[in-house]
């Protein structure tokens, strides 16, 4: 997840050479050409749940038919939301009373990436699928190789044959400079990568060996049912949440003009080096959570989620010290080309003031994302979900709103007071479903079509001191890791043979 991210940050820096309306056009286009593709992100989230308490019961030959069902309900998505979307756009931000130069630059940049866009959701199908079946070292080699395309494509589309002299990196003659358009394609380029790799490794014969993941490429319906029944909470929770970001920066915010826009997306890409690491670790927490779910040691799966909030807890906090004691420089890396001092001195001071805010909700946010990734993994989804959206509405948009219209001079301060209340209200929500542990009552392998009896809690763990767990999870990382680096590199050397 990290890896992901920076591929978006170095977009950002890239785009930010070209100038503030520019930083604008691409935050304001990427949030909202993936609200649609945070729904079908959502659904996907439940495949890693499926094949982690699939392989905690033993049962491994279950596998592949949720990958394949994950692969399907994206292509099927893409072609009856993503694509309508993008037409639907361009309105969109009329409505919203941007400029004309701007809508034309963050309209193109959204199309884009909505066109593309069955690369990344069929990606992330493939991801879960390896997350659930504990071989997270095949998606770090998928993450790291899209990074480095992604980063070469963008040097050469976004600045063409001029390239980037101040950083020594030379154009391509006769290559044209696509500016932001180009910073769209370098990302789809890199995304295709992204898929490509797990891909390949899940159709090589190590994996077709054990799971059969060649055999069950055909629609399988009661896969998807399956994917749709306990997903859907998910998808709204996820697709729920980037509407209303999307309303809070290109509405809320973007009230206030340009300058508070390029701020906001300043502030935004830094809490995504934030969130999204501990989005790594919710993942983690869903694999591993469910996987102990379904070999029957719930207690297991409650000690690995408390491993991982501490894990996240602690980064996300170095982070809300960084935010402070760097806001100034930080949001000035992103006001670039050739912006005059005035207005540059104007984003600065605007984003410091946001970061601030931003700090303040950094740890509550790490206890939301790990407990809602844990009862992701648990299959109490609804909940959740519902919950999610009603906070996000009431807090994030609704608060934000009635602060812009009733206290207008706090400018751009409102919606970040309603976002901090949301933020810290979801932490505490999804800590108190989690510790009262009313999950324990479902069995996915018991259930959705998948023979057997429900797993008994089976006996008590032994105690472990916070180091021995600590310890115990590090080994199961590790081992994990080394697996996936494995396969990897035996499924390429196999083909390489022609097997």
């Amino acid at each position: 997840m990290t890896s992901y991210t920076v591929m978006g940050f170095v977009d950002a820096l890239m785009v930010a050479r070209l100038g503030p309306l520019e930083v604008a056009a691409q935050g304001n286009g990427g949030i909202w050409s993936f609200n649609p593709i945070a729904f079908v992100f959502g659904m996907l989230t439940v495949v890693n749940t499926f094949v982690a308490q699939n392989v905690g019961a033993g049962r491994r030959d279950q596998t592949a038919r949720y990958g394949w069902a994950g692969v399907w309900l994206a292509v099927g998505a893409w072609l009856v939301l993503l694509l309508p979307w993008a037409a639907v756009l361009p309105f969109i931000f009329d409505a919203a009373g941007h400029e004309p130069e701007l809508v034309e630059l963050e309209t193109e940049y959204a199309t884009i990436l909505l066109f593309g866009g069955v690369l990344l959701i069929s990606g992330k199908a493939m991801s879960h699928w390896f997350f659930g079946y504990q071989r997270p070292g095949v998606i770090t080699i998928s993450a790291v190789a899209a990074n480095v395309v992604n980063v070469v494509a963008n040097a050469i589309l976004i600045f063409g044959e001029a390239g980037i002299p101040e950083l020594g990196i030379p154009g391509i003659p006769g290559t044209p400079a696509l500016g932001l358009a180009g910073a769209a394609i370098g990302t789809v380029i890199g995304t295709a990568v992204e898929v490509l790799v797990p891909l390949v490794v899940f159709l090589g014969p190590r994996v077709n060996r054990e799971v059969g993941s060649r055999g069950n490429w055909r629609p399988d319906f009661r896969a998807m049912r399956d994917l749709l029944r306990l997903g859907w909470p998910a998808s709204l929770q996820f697709g729920n949440e980037m509407i209303c970001w999307g309303l809070f920066v290109t509405v809320l915010i973007g009230r206030f003009g340009t300058d508070h826009l390029t701020a906001a997306w300043a502030v935004i890409r830094y809490m995504h080096l934030s969130f999204m690491p501990a989005v790594g670790f919710s993942v983690a927490t869903t694999s591993l959570v469910g996987k102990w779910i379904g070999a029957g040691r719930p207690d297991i799966a409650v000690s690995r989620a408390r491993i991982a909030l501490g894990l996240a807890v602690g980064y996300m906090s170095v982070c809300a010290i960084g935010f402070l004691m760097f806001r100034d420089s930080l949001v000035g890396v992103f006001v670039g080309g050739d912006t005059s001092p005035e207005t540059r001195a104007a984003i600065v001071s605007i984003g410091a003031t946001m970061l601030v805010w931003a700090a303040l909700f950094q740890t509550m946010d790490a206890v939301g994302i790990v407990y809602s990734g844990a009862l992701r993994g648990a299959g109490d989804t609804v909940w959740p979900g519902v919950v999610s959206s009603v906070l996000g509405w009431v807090l994030l948009v609704g608060l934000g709103w009635l602060l812009v219209e009733a206290a207008p001079g706090l400018s751009s301060v409102g919606p970040w007071i309603g976002a901090t209340a949301y933020i810290l209200a979801f932490g505490i929500v999804m800590a108190v479903r989690f510790e009262r542990q009313a999950w324990r009552g479902i069995s996915l392998v018991a259930e959705g079509g998948i023979p057997g009896p429900h797993l008994p809690a089976g006996p008590a763990a032994p105690a472990l001191d916070g180091a021995s767990s600590y310890r115990d999870l590090a080994d199961d990382v590790a081992d994990s890791t080394r697996t996936g680096v494995s396969d990897a590199v035996r499924e390429v050397e196999d083909r390489s043979r022609g097997e």
